[in-house]
């Protein structure tokens, strides 16, 4: 009886070891999709289904989206200047995480060598001063702390709030690919196209730093830093990250405003739980089977859109440590396939904003490759939410797009319809 217990021990060893070898040998799988964050003004986030990302202990789901739907106020320690109180305020269409009819301001100028310098900004009629800093708040505690662009910061431009869905498996993304995509790009176009990936700093991790991809300037490569820096930038709030208010005018709370709760996570711990959980933005799947969505399909990787809008990425395999070692790919989303219908790096397209926030300066006329997964939930679009039609989007696009938009106008107009087919299914 020992010996054969002793067997049977072998045999399920080995068997368990077959079975743990042919889970490692799998390929990709296709990362979830799905519109599942529903903004509830009672029980926030009772209704909501993650990815199935593991929870840090003691959090739940709910709990992180009830943070980043929580209203704040000057005890909570918004502001003083602000652009919004709650991240879901501009992260909300059509559920929680999702994309924004809002946009921010930013400003500066270029200094004698045409350098790119942040806006310095008076306030208080003109007793205090908000510096080096591009961004100008629309909003304010009280009348004193107001910003206004002063005419000496003559660069200006208007930029959209960004979708947050499916972000996690962006920040999954290994570096070599999006250094892979950019050189596809110079070899397929023979270098007309070539986005640049910027190596920003990873706030979290001092010292270290990877290929931005998150905002309009890739100028963070975490969600925890893109987090914490939009915690103090869009609402005030500061945090261990950017931990000093911009301005102590009209300022009555103490720093850093956003401290570790009751289980250790602080409000942009939870953020970052909340976004790297959300699932990508699906498809319209009755839309994406039609004819006339096929050929439009085949349209827009035929004429070269789809050399920029990358239809397919696949994540960094689970357990690979990224963000400069303080982030780990966890299960939910590593070794996952995505259609984000983008490529994260900055690209000089003709529509360019002239501001530059992380070095080098060849980045002020450049932007990121707008992602088009979830594109039907855009009423308008571009960085500047200046264009109300999918057509005009593209007739904006210049420089590396050039050759790209000129195909696009031989099209014939029901082939141009097939391809804006195709685009409403996204």
């Amino acid at each position: 009886m020992p010996h054969r217990c002793v067997s049977l021990a072998v045999l399920l060893l080995g068997t368990l070891a077959v079975v743990l070898a042919s889970i490692a040998q799998q390929g990709p799988t296709e990362a979830p999709t799905g519109f599942d964050t529903a903004t509830l003004a009672q029980s926030a986030g009772s209704q909501s289904v993650s990815n199935g990302i593991a929870q840090p202990a003691g959090d739940t789901y709910a709990l992180d989206q009830s943070k980043f739907e929580r209203d704040h106020d000057a005890s909570t320690g918004l502001g003083p200047v602000f652009n919004a109180r709650a991240c879901v305020d501009c992260h909300q269409n059509p559920v929680s995480g999702g994309s924004s009819q809002f946009t921010e301001i930013r400003a500066g100028h270029n200094d004698a060598n045409g350098n790119f310098v942040a806006a310095t900004v008076p306030i208080n009629d003109g007793a205090n001063i908000i510096a080096n800093r591009s961004i100008i708040n629309d909003r304010a505690l009280i009348p004193q702390a107001q910003e206004h662009i002063p005419d000496t910061e003559n660069i200006r431009a208007l930029r959209a709030a960004l979708n947050t869905l499916g972000d996690g498996l962006v920040e999954a993304i290994d570096d070599k690919t999006l250094q892979a995509i950019a050189q596809h790009q110079v070899d397929v176009s023979e270098g007309r196209i070539h986005g640049e990936a910027v190596e920003v700093p990873v706030l979290e991790a001092p010292g270290q730093t990877r290929i931005g991809r998150f905002g309009w300037k890739d100028q963070h490569s975490s969600l925890l830093s893109f987090i914490g820096d939009a915690y103090l930038n869009e609402m005030g709030v500061t945090n261990r990250l950017r931990p000093k208010d911009v301005t102590t005018v009209g300022k009555t709370t103490s720093d850093p405003e956003d401290v570790p709760d009751n289980i250790g996570l602080a409000d942009i711990d939870h953020f970052a739980q909340f976004v790297r959980g959300t699932k990508a933005p699906p498809r319209d799947p009755a839309l994406a089977a039609t004819a006339a969505s096929q050929a439009g399909q085949q349209l827009f990787e035929r004429i070269g859109c789809v050399t920029c809008h990358v239809g397919t990425i696949v994540t960094a395999p689970t357990g690979t440590v990224i963000n400069g070692g303080a982030f780990t790919v966890p299960e939910a989303l590593g070794n996952k396939i995505v259609h984000p219908y983008g490529d994260f790096l900055l690209h000089d397209i003709g529509t360019g904003d002239g501001i530059v926030q992380n070095p080098p300066q060849d980045t002020a006329n450049k932007l990121r490759t707008v992602p088009l997964w979830g594109l039907r939930m855009h009423p308008r679009h571009m960085h500047d939410l200046r264009s109300l039609t999918l057509e005009d989007a593209i007739e904006r696009h210049r420089g590396e797009a050039d050759e790209v938009r000129e195909r696009f106008r031989q099209l014939s107009p029901a082939a141009k319809q097939q391809l804006i087919t195709f685009l409403n299914s996204l």
